[in-house]
């Protein structure tokens, strides 16, 4: 079983697909039209831009290169956390926080995944290393974007709630407790929904992806495995990290709430 290489014009009448749904949404009036233009030519831009750096990559492994473009995937993975919260942080504690879950998660698993359990050699060959990296980073940046957003969202909306409780006495730990776990769970469901459907429900990415090129099914199956778990346990001590670390920039040593750290996108 060989892939079936795509053509240009292949992908174009897959376009046309989406071109149709644009035209659907203007007389439904989703307003969604320009948006998903934008995105399909994002999508576009940036995986050719992808493809050609890691022809490069493959071309000559280089540990600074890959280094070089593992960081580059994380701070931008940072950037989009940042960018999806309705509230944010003020002073790029935001990004920070965002980009620190991301490296304490993703990028380590990815190590322990590439010299403890993969061990190849070299155990930073980027076959391996950036798709890898990559899969994680997309997953634990759903979740402590969602996590995030509904730290800093619920907040907002229940912070006379929150200073009540700061007022009889509780303390920030236990007057935020229960927010920070409803944060957490939000930023959890997600990838629990995915592995609970893998299998019946749907056929994941990446298993799919191996099967049409080629691979044994069976293969590809403890393949995708692998991943799940390394996706679910980025994505929870991401969450966990960007949530905690989230919820204590929202108090100062005083233990006072501090809406001032919290601002609203326009």
């Amino acid at each position: 079983m060989t892939l079936i290489p795509l053509t240009p014009w292949q992908l174009a009448l897959a376009a046309v697909l989406l071109l149709i749904l644009v035209m659907l949404s203007i007389p439904l009036r989703l307003q969604l039209g320009q948006q998903m233009v934008v995105a399909a030519v994002r999508t576009t831009v940036q995986l050719l831009l992808v493809g050609l750096v890691l022809e490069i990559i493959f071309g000559d492994i280089s540990p600074l290169w890959i280094l070089f473009m593992a960081l580059f995937m994380v701070l931008a993975a940072g950037y989009e956390v940042h960018q999806r919260q309705h509230y944010r942080l003020t002073h790029g504690w935001g990004l920070g926080i965002g980009t620190g879950a991301m490296f304490i998660s993703s990028f380590s698993i990815t190590l322990i995944a590439l010299t403890a359990i993969l061990n190849h050699d070299p155990w930073y060959e980027p076959q391996y290393a950036i798709p890898l990296l990559g899969m994680l980073l997309g997953n634990t940046m759903n979740g402590i974007s969602l996590g995030l957003d509904r730290l800093n969202s619920t907040v907002w909306q229940q912070r006379y709630q929150i200073e009540a409780r700061l007022l009889m006495g509780h303390s920030a730990n236990d007057a935020i407790g229960d927010i920070r776990r409803d944060s957490i769970r939000t930023g959890l469901i997600p990838i629990i929904n995915s592995m609970a459907a893998a299998g019946i429900i749907s056929l994941p990415g990446m298993m799919t992806g191996q099967i049409l090129s080629g691979t044994s099914p069976m293969e590809a199956v403890k393949y995708q495995i692998l991943i799940m778990f390394l996706i679910a346990a980025g994505t929870g001590y991401g969450t966990i990290a960007a949530v905690t670390l989230g919820s204590r920039r929202l108090f100062d040593d005083r233990q006072r709430l501090r809406l001032d750290r919290l601002r609203p996108t326009t």
